[in-house]
């Protein structure tokens, strides 16, 4: 915290009043207080990832408004525009329907924006490609082992090769990674903005709309986030919308596999959490309604396509067993 005050002491010329952390205590960022404004300050234990994001939202602002504007880099410190308090996933359920829709319009719209506004410089040239190897691909797809423990294992029928063919993508596309809603945040110009790049590189583009389906605490039904994905899709991104639809579901459908594992681990270490709790600190979705909802979203999309739809069922028991969790109030130790 000291290197962190010191360093924005000296950038900015003014002293720091006081520093919070939005995140909690154990993240990398911290919000520092001046007199008449409010700074983002992250320390990234990895430096070059610090310079890397640095470097990526230069870039992207000479293109688009959708994210914060980098202040400076002193040594391993990067600074950066405050985007608001409002974070989306805890935005988005204080709204009725209709308002939820219209966020969600925007979160994928202002996606859509910044990949554009990506094609538009050289970032092709410069970033990390991501999930470039074989051994990433077989590690994504082996997440379908969790489905194990609520059916009578993977069916026969899944074409592992098929699936990890399809999922073995060039980087044709920038993307932010980590999409999910607790790295978005609307300001005080009522403007969303996404956060956090320090994992993006190159794939096939659709990742970024599957980490913002995939998050378990995203309170939109996946039938819906399609209808929102074609109406915001860009035409300019590189892809027939049939065949972006089609991976998206492939991908979706083991990115909801490794949420769920994630989810198990961390409930059998903590025990549930609140979706209060899970919201305010951008959690993993340790709580059983999150659980259902991921499932939910495997159900939907593996159903979208022949590679994937043997594990439908898959996905069905494992959201029937969550919501029976719900309605006994049952530990997951003892269910």
């Amino acid at each position: 915290m000291t290197r962190i005050v010191d360093a924005a002491e000296e950038h900015f010329g003014r002293p720091v009043m006081k520093v919070t952390a939005p995140g909690g205590e154990g993240r990398s960022s911290f919000r520092l207080h001046f007199e008449n404004m409010d700074v983002i300050a992250t320390l990234r234990p990895n430096f070059r990832r610090t310079h890397l994001e640095a470097f990526v939202l230069e870039r992207l602002r000479t293109y688009c408004d959708d994210v914060p504007e980098c202040l400076g880099v002193v040594g391993e410190v990067m600074f950066q525009a405050d985007v608001g308090r409002r974070r989306l996933n805890q935005e988005i359920v204080q709204h009725d329907a209709a308002k939820q829709m219209d966020l969600a319009a925007e979160a994928v719209a202002t996606i859509f924006r910044f990949q554009s506004a990506a094609r538009k410089t050289d970032l092709s040239k410069m970033m990390p490609h991501l999930g470039a190897n074989q051994g990433w691909v077989n590690g994504l797809v082996d997440g379908i082992e969790t489905l194990e423990l609520y059916g009578s294992g993977v069916p026969k029928q899944f074409d592992r090769v098929a699936a990890c063919e399809r999922l073995t993508q060039p980087g044709r596309q920038f993307v932010k990674w980590d999409c999910r809603s607790g790295n978005a945040a609307i300001g005080r110009d009522e403007k969303m903005r996404w956060f956090d790049f320090e994992y993006s590189g190159m794939r096939h583009g659709a990742e970024d709309f599957a980490w913002l389906i995939g998050d378990e605490a995203w309170p939109i039904s996946p039938e819906k986030m399609v209808d929102v994905i074609i109406e915001q899709f860009d035409p300019d991104c590189g892809y027939e919308i049939a065949d972006y639809l089609d991976y998206l579901s492939v991908y979706l459908t083991f990115h909801s596999t490794q949420r769920l594992k994630l989810i198990l681990n961390e409930a059998q270490k903590r025990g549930w959490l609140s979706k209060e709790r899970v919201r305010k600190y951008d959690d993993a979705g340790v709580h059983p309604e999150f659980a259902a909802q991921i499932c939910d979203v495997g159900r939907y999309f593996s159903a979208q396509s022949k590679i994937t739809a043997p594990l439908t069922q898959g996905f069905e028991a494992a959201k029937s067993s969550f919501q029976e969790i719900l309605k006994e109030g049952r530990s997951l130790k003892s269910a």
